[in-house]
C-alpha cells in the first residue's frame, strides 16, 4: 500500500524509514533527495539582531486545509519535474530546539529532477503553506513573520497556480 504524500503530525519521523518506504514503491527510482528542517537555537529580533535564545517553536495549522494546500503543491511539482514519488511530513505543536520540523522527499529516475523538485517544494512550503509559527523564549514569544528572502526564493520559480 502506498504511503500518503502529505502528513501533518505532532510526532517525530524517521528519515531512513520514510526513504525506504518511498523507494519500495517504484523500481525506477534512481535518486531520492531529502530535506530535513530542524528548529534553530536563536530567536531573532524584528530587526534581525540576536535576541534571547529560543526555548521552543510552536506551530499551528488548519486541519484539512493545510494538507490540501501541500497536496496541490505536490501536484504542481509533479507537473514541473519528472518525479516518481514525493513525501512531505510537517510537524505541529511545541518543538524544542534541535527537533525535526519538516521532511521533504523527492524521488526521480535521475538526481537533477529530484534536487530541483525538493528545492521547489521547500521554497513553496516556507512561504505558502498555511502554518502559523510562534517562537518562544524565556522572556516571551512572538509570531514569526514571512521573510523577503523566502518570497524572493519562491519568485524564481515563476507564476504558481
Amino acid at each position: 500500500m502506498a504511503a500518503a504524500r502529505v502528513s501533518i503530525q505532532a510526532g517525530d519521523f524517521d528519515l531512513s524509514s520514510e526513504v525506504a518506504l518511498l523507494r519500495s514503491q517504484d523500481g525506477q527510482i534512481g535518486a531520492v533527495v531529502s530535506f530535513v528542517g530542524t528548529v534553530r537555537e536563536w530567536l531573532l529580533s524584528a530587526d534581525g539582531a540576536a535576541a534571547d535564545p529560543q526555548a521552543c517553536l510552536e506551530l499551528e495549522h488548519y486541519p484539512g486545509m493545510t494538507e490540501s494546500a501541500i497536496d496541490a503543491m505536490i501536484d504542481e511539482a509533479q507537473r514541473r519535474f519528472d518525479l516518481r514519488g514525493v513525501r512531505v511530513i510537517h510537524r505541529v505543536g511545541r518543538l524544542a530546539v534541535g527537533e525535526q520540523i519538516v521532511l521533504v522527499l523527492t524521488a526521480s529516475s535521475h538526481r537533477g529532477q529530484a534536487f530541483a523538485a525538493c528545492e521547489f517544494l521547500m521554497d513553496w512550503l516556507k512561504t505558502q503553506a498555511p502554518f502559523w509559527k510562534k517562537e518562544i523564549s524565556a522572556t516571551g514569544s512572538r509570531w514569526v513573520e514571512a521573510k523577503v528572502s523566502d518570497d524572493e526564493a519562491l519568485a524564481r520559480w515563476g507564476a504558481l497556480p
